[in-house]
């Protein structure tokens, strides 16, 4: 084989480790090389997108980076994870034509240009968080990209806290990656509601959006969600109410790109209960696992829609900490074709904290779903509402960032077989000693821990669960605060963090090169 045809392989390898996906093609007719067997290397970039956390002038805004160790994308040296200001929100960007508007948006203009230069959060070295902060409603989204050593597994987390007002709460998220598709069960349009749809575009050109929406008996059309433009490096928010003039409780947003690409999450404000991010369920799965439900919750509202052509006959198991069981009344779910359903599962938990598995009704009748959990905690005036979406296994690895010194509960669920995982505290963003521990979940049942704590803790910290053996666990992760008798709280999944891509392997002996 000739030296360039080597160069070929590697840069494939390299683009692979990049993108997920790439063919090497080899010369002198050697053809299309075959994946015989396939390795694993660390990613070289990963992008983050976090949505706009305004809307409140009393909002203060938490954002934790983190890269966990062990991970080594391209080399062991050099890279950098930094999360910027996007292009100021739409809304916001709208201004009067007279001529003081104009010097104002100038100023803007050129404010922008520089703290464009500086990162919001800027991440050095894995193992260590990086946290920045922002305040006030005029906050804009934020835009990352992670390099080298600190992509495989870079995590951002966005922590929110409104005090007072109708959009009081703790609003978490994890930044996500752009995509081109995207399912929200649980979002409404009520007049107790006000739900916006949030899209991040981190590309250098304009994406075109559709966002549809589909209630208790179908899809509640409306020309309005179709075409949406989000400009280029920018992020846009749309009140899903304004999409439809019908008002249901329950609604599944499915937000697609006809070009480009986009971050989606949905900013869920009720008027009683506070205010929480619904992050995107899992994709259409015959069966899915929905974790991180807390002992004390005092309301639990599952809704499911089915995207395909057929309906769903679903049953309903509470993975415990003894082990699954059917929930007593609530043990069966029919879901429509193309109708969001949902159910009430009143105090589901009783004091005893779970996950909720949904599996088909019969066998060799499975129709793929999406789902997502609606957790209200505590009563009267004092409520507090969080979301729990459907989510995939914690895989190889998964993190969830900005955990305090006190309020985090970890859950792992187990809905198969018995799994073990070990749980990383790293370090502290202003000090700390790295601690790990390693748990046992029986099969069927959830475990909910209070997570190591980094030996002198100095700031925030992350959480990083990695699979060691047995069947997949499922986790998520709470974070509470206490705010004037309200239980503030969000809860967060944590899928595995595609730390990694398959690279296919060449048929050739590449041991050994003929000139």
């Amino acid at each position: 084989m000739k030296s360039t045809s080597l160069s070929l392989i590697a840069g494939a390898v390299a683009l692979a480790a990049v993108t997920g996906f790439a063919a090497l093609n080899v010369p002198d007719g050697g053809g299309t090389a075959e994946a015989r067997t396939a390795a694993r290397l660390p990613v070289e970039r990963t992008s983050l997108l976090c949505p706009a956390p305004g809307l409140s002038d009393l909002s203060e805004t938490a954002y934790t980076a983190f890269t966990p160790v062990g991970g080594s994308g391209g080399s062991a040296a050099g890279g950098k994870a930094e999360l910027l200001s996007s292009a100021k929100d739409d809304e916001d960007a709208k201004k009067d034509d007279d001529e003081d508007a104009k010097k104002d948006k100038e100023k803007s203009k050129k404010g922008k240009e520089a703290d464009g230069k500086k990162p919001v959060v800027s991440l050095k070295e894995p193992g260590k968080p990086a946290t920045g902060e922002a305040s006030g409603a005029d906050s804009p989204a934020l835009i990352g990209t992670a390099t080298a050593r600190l992509a495989p597994g870079w995590t951002a987390q966005q922590t929110t806290t409104i005090e007072a007002g109708d959009g009081r709460g703790l609003l978490g998220i994890s930044c996500t990656a752009p995509d081109t598709d995207f399912w929200f069960p649980a979002a409404s349009t009520a007049k107790s509601r006000q739900d916006y749809v949030h899209l991040t575009n981190p590309d250098d050109t304009a994406a075109v959006a559709d966002i549809e929406l589909y209630g208790p008996d179908g899809s509640l059309k409306s020309d309005v969600g179709e075409g949406i433009t989000v400009p280029a490096g920018s992020g846009i928010r749309v009140l899903i109410s304004t999409l439809t003039s019908k008002a249901a409780d329950d609604v599944t947003v499915h937000v697609t790109t006809r070009s480009g690409r986009v971050g989606a999450a949905v900013r869920a404000a009720d008027s009683k209960a506070g205010s929480d991010w619904i992050a995107a369920s899992a994709e259409p799965a015959k069966t899915l696992v929905l974790p991180g439900i807390p002992a004390d919750a005092t309301s639990v509202r599952l809704v499911a829609f089915a995207p395909g052509d057929d309906d769903a006959d679903l049953k309903l198991k509470l993975l415990g900490k003894s082990g699954a069981i059917s929930p007593a009344g609530h043990d069966e779910l029919h879901v429509k074709s193309k109708m969001t359903a949902g159910l009430d599962l009143k105090d589901l938990t009783r004091g005893e904290a779970g996950s909720l598995m949904l599996v088909p009704a019969e066998e060799g009748k499975a129709t793929p779903v999406v789902a997502a959990l609606r957790v209200v905690r505590g009563k009267g005036d004092k409520q507090e509402v969080g979301y729990i979406p459907a989510t995939g296994p914690v895989g190889a690895r998964a993190t969830a960032a900005d955990n305090r010194s006190k309020g985090s509960v970890l859950s792992l669920a187990a809905p198969g077989a018995a799994g073990t995982v070990k749980v990383t505290a790293s370090a502290g963003s202003k000090g700390g000693t790295p601690v790990s521990k390693t748990y046992k979940i029986a099969a069927g049942a959830t475990v909910a821990v209070t997570p190591p704590v980094p030996a002198g803790l100095k700031g925030t910290y992350a959480l990083t669960v990695q699979t060691q053996s047995g069947g997949p666990v499922h986790a998520a992760r709470t974070l509470t605060v206490e705010q004037d008798g309200i239980p503030m709280f969000t809860v967060q999944t944590l899928p595995d963090d595609k730390g990694t891509v398959e690279v296919p392997a060449a048929e050739q002996d590449l041991s050994v090169l003929d000139d």
